[in-house]
């Protein structure tokens, strides 16, 4: 009798530990069913997103809005919010409907240069010796204008003023080597700067003038470097030799060597 009641005792609390965890199974699967039918926020793209759109773009140019989707269509790493965008860079293409998740997404070391490019900006590169590039003076992120002495024709004397102003350095020329002469001569040195398209049209005139190293060919230009902070730009005007020898001189001297 009593192995008899031992057996039913251990068949009832198998049954209760079976019907417990049937219990427990059941629950659990309805929380997560549930849970794959909540609905949860995520950025999702309003229009077509090119690749390169720097993320503060994004966030402030009505490319995205929080959109509600059940978890379980939830992409893996979807944002949640513009804001997260605002450090990164569209690395791929977004388009139109897709969730904005972190597969298409990279820091902007990351994408380099190209994402400081938009809108008409370009990036210009351009050669010159270590005097005319500041070459281990400047520095990615510094801001740069460009002077140039330019003739109008073969026998005119050259005229100089400041044909661009406030360009910005994307990529700076290499550190002379030590020991390297200032004059840099028989070595040039590169830099990408950030024109528009128009600018981009007057630089290279300027260089299509300078002939080897600037100068031969009836034009010298230099880069000049701008204050990090505070800056600010004189009128413009053109410099001949006429202003140049005569500015700060008396009337006379000026008329009497001069001609004026």
């Amino acid at each position: 009798m009593t192995y008899r009641v031992r057996n039913i005792g251990i068949a009832v609390a198998l049954a209760l530990v079976a019907a417990l965890l049937t219990t427990f199974y059941v629950s659990n699967y309805r929380r997560h069913v549930q849970r794959q039918q909540a609905a949860t926020p995520v950025l999702v793209a309003v229009r077509d997103i090119p690749a390169g759109t720097p993320g503060t773009a994004i966030a402030a140019g009505h490319f995205v809005a929080v959109r509600n989707v059940v978890e379980k269509n939830r992409v893996p790493g979807a944002f949640t919010a513009p804001e997260q965008l605002t450090r990164l860079v569209a690395t791929q293409q977004i388009f139109e409907g897709e969730q904005v998740s972190t597969r298409r997404f990279g820091t902007v070391q990351q994408t380099g240069i190209r994402s400081q490019l938009t809108g008409t900006l370009r990036g210009f590169e351009v050669d010159g010796d270590q005097n005319q590039m500041l070459a281990g003076v400047l520095k990615a992120g510094d801001h740069v204008d460009l002077v140039a002495a330019l003739k109008r024709g073969s026998n005119s004397d050259p005229l100089s003023r400041v044909v661009l102003r406030n360009l910005k350095v994307l990529q700076a020329p290499q550190t002379p080597a030590v020991g390297t002469k200032l004059t840099g001569a028989g070595q040039d040195y590169n830099a990408i700067l950030a024109l528009t398209d128009s600018q981009s049209q007057k630089f290279q005139l300027v260089l299509s003038k300078a002939g080897d190293s600037g100068g031969s060919g009836g034009t010298a230009w230099h880069l000049a470097l701008r204050p990090p902070l505070k800056d600010d730009d004189s009128p413009d005007h053109l410099d001949s030799v006429n202003t140049v020898l005569g500015d700060g001189i008396p009337f006379a001297q000026r008329a009497k060597f001069l001609g004026d």
